[in-house]
């Protein structure tokens, strides 16, 4: 006899996540193409803390509240200049909701 299930029992993550060379005191970035990049100097368990970080940014990417290009910042329809912000500061807005939800 079948049966069907209604929904998977698990959730699918499909992000790319690669190791590379980082410029100093940068652990991790989110990419508009979906994609993370990651330190590949960091131990385990502070790859599983970036990586959860930024996937809050992919998140916010896909919702369509958080954008960047190289001079600016865009969140929820407000420009950020990106040479006037200390990046990563966990006082902007996409920031805080990162190091809140990770």
């Amino acid at each position: 006899m079948a049966f069907k299930m209604n929904s998977a029992p698990y959730e699918v993550d499909n992000t790319p996540i690669y190791n590379v060379s980082m410029e100093d005191g940068v652990l991790g970035k989110a990419n508009n193409n979906g994609t993370i990049i990651i330190d590949e100097n960091l131990s385990a368990a502070q790859m599983q803390g970036v990586v959860d970080h930024e996937k809050v940014h992919i998140d916010q990417m896909k919702r369509g509240d958080l954008n960047y290009d190289d001079k600016y910042v865009y969140w929820k329809g407000k420009k950020y200049l990106r040479s006037e912000m200390q990046e990563g500061n966990k006082k902007l807005p996409w920031e805080a909701e990162a190091y809140r939800n990770a």
